[in-house]
Formats: C-alpha cells, structure tokens, sequence
C-alpha cells in the first residue's frame, strides 16, 4: 500500500509542475460509499460521530487502493463549517438543522475595530479541532493524511465578522480599517495553521476539494468575485501572497462569479491549483486561460461519455476531474476506459 500511495503523491507533485507531462488526474467515487456513511453536521456536539464517519471513510478509500487505479489519496477529514474562526473572534455561530453552522456578523462600522481583541490558540474554539485531529490520527494511525478544517483567507473571514452591507464600503472609503481587521485575523489564523503543521506535518488533503498538497496551504477565496480588479490588487492579493510565502504554496477554491480575477489570480506567488466553481459555461476557456501556469481542478462535468471530459479541455492544460458513479463495478470500468485513452 505504500507503494501504492507513494506513486500517486509523486504523480499529484509533477502534476502541479507546469513543465511535467503528468497532466491529468482523476478520482472516482461511489454513490453506494456515501449512502453506506453519510456525512453528519458538523456541529461540534457531534464530533464523536464526525470522528467515526471519517475514520469508516478513510478505511474503505485504503481498501480501495488495491483495486481501483484512480488518483485519490485517501484521507481522514477534519471538516467543519466556514465559522470557525469567525467564532473565535465573538460571532455567534447558527446551527441550521440541514446545512452547515454559519457565522451572523457583529461589527458595522470601523470604530468597533481597535476594540476587538485577538484571542490566544489555546483559550479559542478552534484549539478543540487538534483534539478531534488528535483523535482521528489515533483511529487511523500515525501515518493518515488529514484533511484540513474549512480555511477560508482572513479578508473573507472578516467578511463574516464585519456585516457585508458596510464591508463592501469601507473597503473603498476605509481600506485601512479592513487591512486592521484582516491583520487581527491572520495573527490567530498563522498560529492556527503553524501549530497544525507542527504537529501533523506538512502534506494533507485540502478541505475543499479533496486533493493533495506536499506543502503549502489552501484556502477558499469566495469574496473577491464581488470587488473590482483595483480593490483585490491593494487587499486581497496581498494577503493571499503573503499566505503563499509562508507555507510554501497555495491552492485556492472559488465557488464566486470571479472570471473578472483571472489575471489577478496570476499574480499570486506560488499558485499550485485552483478549483473554479463557475461560470460553468466559462471551465473549458479557463483550462486554456490557465494552461503552462497552475493545475486545474473545476467543478465540473462536461458533455457525453466520461471518458471524453477530457479532451474537451485544454491539451496542455494540468487538470484533475472528480467523477461518481453508482458503485465498485462502474468505478472500475470507468478507471479502464479512462486509462486507456
């Protein structure tokens, strides 16, 4: 099983070398997988339950490893909601009872700002997610990749404290009273993320999408579809190259109409992959707006057999595709048709 692992990180670290010929990854999953072991809400009164679901996940993608030659690196999850840190600055945190917890924003205008403290590791909410990694690790041994909790950057975690309707404002009329807030976030969220390495190295699985990273960090960057090219130069791409720098790396998710950033996103120093979300009708010339430069990962399904999704993106473009089938059977099928094209 090493082996087996071994290959399939060397195969995603070449993938994410825009010189390397390795250029297409691919997972399959299976509907009968995630109807045997649904997910639970990630509230923390279930952490004993997220624990098991990603433990029981984790074992049967091991398992998976001797039969089915796709490109997924199995993991044990860490997920959460996007509050996490939000919370640990004071938002109160709502639990729907069919989706994911979410932040309610507290500040509405700057001067609230220079009040707000910068809470320790340790005293915070977020201190309770080592012990939960802790615990997976101890069920899934020393060796198990962990997916890493919902990271979001620290300007779209400001945007769950500080309420859009004047956020969006300020980031024209008070752009340093948004710099503050953002600054107050990646103190907590640098210790956060350096006492994670430090204590589970520093390969993992993204929160989202599930891919695999040898270093670095990846995040989700939603905000920036809702600003101008001239306010993500001075706030966002900052701070999203300063992230970079420090972990060696980025992987950025972005479910936002952000077609606009394109150029922007170039800039980002060490950009190893990004996962678009939409508009879905714009994934194909993204592939070729982004070949030679970063990997690929859309969200995505393209037109006719699975099998040619393929083909009708970029030739040079480094792309991985998520497909799901029904069960073992059609994984394995599809795998052989994909690999022998």
């Amino acid at each position: 099983m090493n082996k087996i692992l071994e290959e399939k990180k060397r195969r995603h670290i070449n993938f994410y070398d825009p010189r390397s010929d390795t250029k297409r990854l691919f997972h399959i999953h299976t509907a009968k997988d995630r109807e045997a072991n649904p997910q639970p809400m990630v509230w923390k009164e279930n952490r004993q339950k997220r624990v098991d679901w990603a433990a029981k996940n984790y074992e049967v993608s091991m398992n998976k490893l001797s039969w089915l030659n796709d490109d997924f690196i199995p993991f044990a999850s860490c997920t959460t909601g996007t509050e996490i840190f939000a919370e640990a600055f004071g938002c109160e945190v709502v639990k729907p009872a069919d989706t994911n917890p979410f932040a309610i924003p507290f500040i509405t205008k700057s001067s609230e700002i220079s009040k707000l403290k910068i809470p320790k590791l340790e005293d915070s909410p977020l201190y309770e997610l080592f012990g939960m990694a802790d615990e997976l690790r101890a069920k899934c041994g020393a060796d198990a990749l962990l997916g890493l909790p919902d990271v979001q950057t620290p300007m779209d975690i400001a945007a769950l404290i500080w309420d859009k309707n004047y956020l969006f404002i300020a980031m024209v009329e008070e752009p340093e009273a948004v710099k503050e807030l953002a600054h107050k976030i990646s103190v907590l969220y640098c210790a956060f993320f350096d006492e994670w390495f430090n204590r589970y190295g520093k390969e993992f699985i993204a929160h989202h999408p599930d891919y695999y990273m040898p270093a670095g960090l990846t995040v989700s960057e939603d905000e920036i579809g809702s600003v101008g090219a001239e306010i993500y130069d001075e706030l966002f791409l900052p701070e999203l190259n300063n992230i970079s720098n420090r972990y060696g790396g980025i992987g950025i998710h972005c479910c936002a109409n952000a077609s606009h950033q394109w150029a922007g996103l170039k800039k980002i120093n060490g950009l190893k992959l990004l996962n678009l979300a939409q508009p879905h009708d714009t994934i194909v010339e993204s592939s070729k707006f982004f070949a030679g430069h970063t990997a690929m990962y859309p969200s995505w399904d393209g037109v006719g057999d699975r099998e040619t999704w393929f083909s009708q993106l970029d030739a040079d473009a480094h792309v991985l595709l998520d497909f799901t089938v029904p069960g073992d059977d059609e994984a394995k099928t599809l795998c052989e048709k994909i690999l022998s094209i």
